[in-house]
C-alpha cells in the first residue's frame, strides 16, 4: 500500500504534523500489560480531552441537534436493514421497498407536493439536482436565480454542477439588509423569458422564513419554476408546506429526522415535486401495486437505471439513495406522528424566541428582523472572541457568518432546539453579554 501511494514508510503519512506534537503522541505503555490494563490507560488518556457532550451546544448552520429516540437505532441495527444494499429484487426485499415507500409518503405530506423520490445524498446535492430537473422541464432557458440568503454550501454545489453546462448562467438575488429576506424587487427585475428557475431557502441560511408565496407569484409570472430548499426539516412541521405556497420542487436536508450530528454526516437529501414533472425527477421511486394474487406489493418504478444507457442525456447520475438514513427518518417520523412532530416544532420555536428575547434584554441584538424558526443571526462585535468566551463557559455557538458573507463579519448564527433548556439559555446570555476580553 505504501508503494501504491508513493511513500517510503508509515511515518511519512503524518510528516505534516509538527515533530514536537508527534513526539508527545507516543503511547508509553509497559511491555506485557493485559488488554484490560491497556484499555484502562487509553480511557484515562481520552478523559483528558473535552468531549462534545461536555458542552451545551447552540451550533447550527445546516445541521441540527435533536433528540433521537432509542427505537430509531434499534430498527436500523436489524440485519435485514443494515446489510441491504438496494431493492433491485423486490420479491426479496419487500421490507426495504415498503420502508422507502413510507418515506416518500411522509416527505410528500410534509412538503405539500404530489410525490417524493426515495431520497438523495444530502441537501446540497438535492438542490443541484432540482436545478437540473427544472432545466429539463422548462427547456432551453439559461438563467438560474439563487437567493444569496440560501445556504452557502447549497449555492456552491449548484455552481459546481452547472459548471459543466456552458449554456447556463447563475445570478444571485441579494437579501434585504434589515430583514434578511430575499429582495423581491430584484427578483422581479430579472429577464423573464430567460429565467429557468429560482431557488430560495425555507427557512434561509440566516434562519429567517422567506415569503415563499410572494416569491412563487413572481417566478410563475415568468413561466419559471420555484425550488424551495430546507436545511432544518423540522420547520416543515409548523410552516405552511412549500407546495401549498407555490413551490414546484421542494428539496432539503432530512438530518433533523432521526439522524445524529455524527461530526457532519451522513446526511439525507429529500426531493418532492408535482406529478406532471415526475418523469424528470432524478433518482428512484418506489410504487405500490398488487401481485397476481391481489396482495399489496412494492416495487421500483420510473427507475430504469437509465444513466447506464443514456449517459449525458440521463435525468441524473444518482444511481441509488440513502436508504438507511431514509429508514431512520421514517422510523422517527412514525414514532412522533403528526401531532408529536408539530409539538416538537412548537417547542423549538418557543425556546429559540425565548433565547432571542433574553439576549435582547442583555444588549445582544438579532442581526435581522425577519421571522425565524429555531435559528437566528446575532450582531456581535467580535464573533471569534465571543466564541472563545462561550467555550470557557462550556458553551458552543456558531458558525460565524463572515467566511461565507464578508459583509456579515460581525455576525454569527445561534440555533436553539429541544436539546437546550432555560438554564443553558441563561448561561449563553451571560457569556455573550460579558465584557470580558477573549
Amino acid at each position: 500500500m505504501l508503494d501504491a501511494i508513493g511513500v517510503a514508510q508509515l511515518d511519512d503519512l503524518v510528516a505534516s504534523v509538527p515533530a514536537e506534537l508527534r513526539a508527545r503522541a507516543q503511547l508509553r505503555l509497559e511491555a506485557g500489560r493485559s488488554e484490560a490494563e491497556v484499555a484502562a490507560e487509553a480511557s484515562a488518556l481520552a478523559e483528558l480531552n473535552r468531549g462534545a457532550r461536555g458542552f451545551a451546544s447552540f451550533l447550527g448552520g445546516g445541521f441540527y441537534r435533536h433528540y433521537v429516540p432509542a427505537a430509531v437505532s434499534a430498527v436500523l441495527s436489524r440485519a435485514e436493514f443494515a446489510t441491504a444494499y438496494t431493492p433491485y429484487q423486490p420479491e426479496a426485499s419487500q421490507g426495504t421497498t415498503q420502508a422507502i415507500f413510507e418515506f416518500q409518503t411522509l416527505i410528500a405530506l410534509l412538503t405539500g407536493l404530489d410525490l417524493a423520490n426515495a431520497s438523495m445524498y444530502d441537501g446540497a446535492s438535492a438542490v443541484a439536482e432540482a436545478v437540473l430537473m427544472a432545466r429539463r422541464v422548462t427547456g432551453k432557458r439559461r438563467l438560474v436565480a439563487l437567493a444569496r440568503s440560501l445556504w452557502p454550501d447549497y449555492r456552491e454545489t449548484v455552481q459546481t454542477y452547472l459548471s459543466a453546462f456552458g449554456d447556463l448562467e447563475t445570478v444571485e438575488i441579494p437579501y434585504d439588509d434589515t430583514t434578511g429576506l430575499l429582495r423581491l424587487d430584484r427578483l422581479e427585475s430579472l429577464p423573464g423569458k430567460e429565467l429557468l428557475c429560482a431557488v430560495a431557502g425555507y427557512p434561509n441560511g440566516f434562519g429567517t422564513i422567506e415569503p415563499l408565496g410572494k416569491i412563487a407569484e413572481i417566478v410563475h409570472r415568468h413561466d419559471a419554476l420555484l425550488v424551495s430548499a430546507t436545511a432544518e426539516a423540522l420547520a416543515l412541521a409548523l410552516l405552511k408546506p412549500p407546495g401549498e405556497l407555490g413551490a414546484d420542487i421542494a428539496v432539503g436536508e432530512g438530518q433533523s429526522f432521526g439522524l445524529g450530528l455524527n461530526f457532519g454526516g451522513p446526511g439525507l437529501g429529500f426531493m418532492a415535486c408535482r406529478s406532471e414533472h415526475v418523469r424528470q425527477m432524478p433518482g428512484r421511486l418506489v410504487g405500490q401495486t398488487r401481485d397476481r394474487q391481489g396482495r399489496q406489493a412494492f416495487c421500483l418504478t420510473l427507475a430504469a437505471r437509465e444513466q447506464h444507457i443514456r449517459r449525458e442525456r440521463a435525468t441524473s447520475n444518482i444511481c441509488t439513495n440513502h436508504s438507511l438514513c431514509a429508514l431512520a427518518a421514517t422510523v422517527y417520523l412514525s414514532l412522533l406522528g403528526k401531532h408529536g412532530l408539530r409539538e416538537l416544532a412548537e417547542r423549538n420555536v418557543q425556546l429559540a424566541h425565548q433565547a432571542a428575547t433574553r439576549l435582547e434584554q442583555r444588549g445582544v441584538r438579532r442581526r435581522f428582523s425577519g421571522p425565524f424558526f429555531n435559528e437566528f443571526a446575532l450582531a456581535l462585535d467580535d464573533p471569534a472572541g465571543r466564541q472563545t468566551i462561550a467555550e470557557r463557559a462550556g458553551l458552543l455557538f456558531g458558525p460565524a457568518l463572515g467566511e461565507s458573507y464578508p459583509e456579515l463579519a460581525q455576525s454569527a448564527l445561534i440555533s436553539v432546539t429541544e436539546t437546550n433548556d432555560s438554564q443553558q439559555i441563561e448561561r449563553l446570555c451571560a457569556a455573550l453579554a460579558t465584557r470580558e476580553a477573549p
